[in-house]
Parts: C-alpha cells; structure tokens; sequence
C-alpha cells in the first residue's frame, strides 16, 4: 500500500470508529471494534473491517446494521476527509482476531507441557 492510501485508509478508519462509537446510537450494533481499514489503489473502495464481541448471530446482526447505516457513515466520512472522490464504504468481519486466537489454541494442544515446564524450570525444584 502506498503511504497515500495508507494515510487516508487511516484516516476513513478512526472517523468511521468515531462515528459508530459516538453518533450511531442503535444498541443492536453490539460491541463493534473497527480494527483496519483497507482501499484500492484507486481510492474509489474502501473495506473497513471490524470484530464484535458476541455470537455468530451478533456478528451478523452488527454486519447488516453497519450495511444499513453506510450512507451515513460515508456523509461523516465525507464531511470530516476532503477527498476528490469519497470511496464506496464496505464492511467485513475481521476474522484475524479469531484466527490467532484459534492458532494459540492449537498451539497449545500439541504441547500443553511448555506451560507447565517453564514454571518447574523457575522453581528449580525440577533439573
């Protein structure tokens, strides 16, 4: 990504977490993190992506109330970042948070006993 886009992707995401955590007053949103933002080179598309605390169902019900408020979020956005063309805002689940989560979970499947022997090991009591 160019420092351009990387800079006005930056932008479109702490103005769209400003807007969903301040100006969207609708608790059927839920607990909902903007986590990145990402445009295409052509600054016409921009995804911003998000992870919500709850359920499967919560992170669908949160997916189509942003769907449903994208017009007013991209009039904030538009308001606050003066572009010659305002993106197209979409919205995605951001699933990198679950995905580490999952890895350290397997992780510690195949071996539980690191945690174990690391603390032996600071004891001293086992050598």
């Amino acid at each position: 990504m160019q420092y351009r886009e990387r800079r006005v992707a930056d932008a479109i995401r702490d103005v769209v977490a400003e807007v969903v955590l301040t100006k969207l007053a609708d608790p059927r949103i839920g607990f909902v993190t903007v986590t990145r933002c990402s445009l295409s080179r052509d600054l016409r598309n921009a995804t911003v992506y998000f992870s919500v605390l709850g359920s499967e169902e919560d992170k669908r019900r949160s997916l189509a109330h942003l769907e449903h408020a994208r017009g007013f979020i991209k009039h904030q956005v538009a308001k606050r970042i003066k572009l010659k063309f305002m993106p197209e805002i979409h919205f995605a689940l951001d699933e990198v948070l679950a995905k580490e989560q999952r890895i350290g979970e397997l992780l510690n499947e195949i071996n539980p006993a690191v945690d174990g022997d690391a603390g032996a090991a600071a004891d001293g009591s086992e050598v």
